[in-house]
């Protein structure tokens, strides 16, 4: 009979509120990214010393372009060089990764590999692979692994073809 009393003197209990989720960990994948996602973000604004800001001093940039016509050229030039390029005033630019890029790390080297689209003013103009080659830069850091992750080399393919607007 107690017990029978003691549980109809309960009062119910109001749910706790929702916690607020842990941002997901910062994880060395995420790091090598980074560099990569805000040169992305900095084209899309046109900044070139933006761009320049995520390259090591010498690093270069190479793009096999196939032409409609199935001729395909190469370009290289210095990182300097393409950021003076897409920068300024001109059309709105956009560049993303379709799905997840690889991402390779083996100490202070790292490589990202992914299919990527190229939009201007919002409209597919090419597709690709994009391949990144990062170094952590040492002239930062006090040490091996100490400094933010760089550009070293940027290369892509680049066609009109086969591309997946998403």
């Amino acid at each position: 009979m107690l017990l029978l009393t003691l549980l109809a003197q309960i009062t119910p209990v109001q749910p706790l509120p929702r916690a607020n989720p842990s941002p997901p960990p910062v994880t060395e994948e995420t790091q090598v990214l980074a560099p990569v996602q805000a040169l992305f973000d900095a084209l899309a604004k046109r900044d070139g010393a933006a761009i320049l800001a995520r390259g090591l001093p010498n690093a270069t940039t190479w793009a096999s372009v196939e032409r409609p016509d199935g001729a395909r050229v190469t370009r290289q030039r210095s990182f300097a060089e393409f950021a003076s390029a897409v920068s300024g005033a001109g059309p709105r630019l956009e560049e993303r990764f379709v799905g997840t890029p690889a991402v390779e790390i083996d100490g202070d080297m790292a490589m990202v590999w992914g299919n990527y689209v190229f939009l201007i003013d919002g409209k597919l103009s090419h597709c690709g692979v994009d391949h990144v080659s990062l170094i952590r830069d040492p002239g930062s850091g006090s040490g091996a692994g100490a400094g933010p992750w760089k550009i070293a080399h940027m290369a892509w393919t680049q066609r009109t073809t086969g591309c997946e607007a998403r």
